[in-house]
């Protein structure tokens, strides 16, 4: 059987020795050693020529290789992951051929390279699978909208505030907020309306300062995106993956940028945030639109944002009430609950295909509906002998008068 690895070279130098003895039959100690004439002389020759350093095995790399990927395209792409340490290899092929690069390697060469040089995770590697996308289907159907959970800095803390459209994954804001009040939101909005135009519907999660509880279904900026025209849509409570490609732009903000830097002030996050914005928007290849970046896939919205609200006017055939300060509308001698953000705006009531039923109207949004025909849900009667009952509210706005 053939020499082991492991004695190897004492049985090459026995055999050496045994060989170079006078009167030596070297068929027959081949024929001994179990290997060929041809490989015995050969290891005779090289311990001839090299002593017993000939004897040692010699590197089975080509000479030449032509095939492999040159030191400069190497190079270049270890160059672009230090840029971008949280790219893997089809995002950095991508961006090479953007960039114009004549010799461009395969997405698993590029691995390989980051491999083989130690810039590779495979821990992290192995988080990333496929899975099942969806998206709507034109830019500015839907913008999802959510605070990255707060983080500390030098001077006090960030309250990274994020807008992303759903069909382009564009990154329209990325926000460093002081807070999470209902002014300071409403105050970057106008900002983004006013250069990129009205979504058609927005979806947040719930709690301040969107609302979506039984007791608080709108707040008073819901109330203003639909004076604007924009429908909302609110998150399951405790499901995240509702806001899923926020929830992962928040990750890819985390890995490229949060966890790798240190901020003295709200300023210097907006700087940071500011650049990598632009990369993320016109550089970095995105896995679920087959590697193209998400501007090539964005357009603004034809609905401009108007600086002054018009008028809230409804159809004549239409009864229309004020809602009061407490959030209570009368209809027909009974009183029904609205939630307070609607408080001194004018609703319209409207019958439904259901007898006995009715739709609350604020502007061209169903907020509530009103069942006439359940005493006990409209039975309660005030110190006056009305009845008393609570809408209920719309799970989802955005039907149209």
């Amino acid at each position: 059987m053939p020499w082991t690895v492991c004695d190897a070279m004492s049985q090459r130098r026995e055999f050496a020795a045994l060989a170079g003895a006078e009167g030596a039959n070297v068929s027959e100690l081949c024929r001994r050693f179990a290997i060929s004439r041809k490989t015995g002389y050969k290891w005779l020759a090289r311990h001839e020529a090299q002593g017993a350093e000939g004897l040692a095995d010699r590197s089975q790399r080509p000479r030449r290789s032509p095939g492999r990927t040159s030191a400069a395209t190497e190079a270049g792409v270890l160059e672009l992951r230090s840029a971008h340490p949280a790219w893997g290899g089809r995002k950095l092929r991508r961006r090479l051929q953007d960039l114009g690069q004549q010799v461009v390697p395969a997405a698993s060469t590029i691995t390989e390279i980051l491999r083989r040089h130690g810039r590779l995770d495979e821990a992290e590697a192995d988080k990333h699978k496929a899975f099942t996308r969806f998206e709507r289907a034109a830019p500015n159907d839907l913008w999802q909208m959510d605070f990255k959970g707060h983080f500390a800095i030098a001077q006090g803390r960030c309250h990274a505030l994020t807008v992303l459209d759903d069909h382009s994954r564009y990154a329209l804001a990325l926000a460093a907020c002081a807070n999470e009040r209902t002014e300071t939101v409403q105050q970057q909005l106008t900002a983004i309306f006013r250069r990129y135009g009205l979504p058609w519907r927005m979806l947040m999660d719930n709690g301040a300062p969107w609302g979506d509880t039984p007791e608080h279904r709108y707040t008073p900026l819901t109330v203003w995106l639909l004076r604007l025209g924009v429908a909302i849509s609110h998150g399951k409570p405790y499901h995240p993956q509702t806001q899923g490609k926020d929830e992962r732009f928040h990750r890819t903000l985390a890995a490229e940028v949060l966890r790798t830097e240190r901020f003295r002030d709200l300023a210097h996050c907006q700087a940071r945030f500011d650049a990598w914005r632009e990369v993320y928007n016109h550089e970095r290849p995105h896995e679920a639109l087959e590697l193209a970046v998400p501007a090539s896939r964005y357009t603004v919205s034809p609905q401009a944002f108007p600086e002054v609200l018009p008028a809230i006017e409804y159809a004549p055939d239409l009864a229309v009430r004020k809602v009061q300060h407490d959030g209570w509308i009368s209809y027909r001698g009974s009183d029904y609950k609205l939630p307070k953000a609607f408080k001194g705006y004018p609703v319209a009531l409207r019958r439904t295909i259901r007898d006995g039923e009715l739709e609350v109207l604020f502007c061209r949004h169903v907020i509530a509906r009103i069942d006439l025909g359940l005493p006990e849900h409209n039975g309660r009667a005030d110190p006056h002998g009305r009845r008393q009952g609570d809408a209920t509210p719309s799970a989802e706005t955005g039907a149209q008068q």
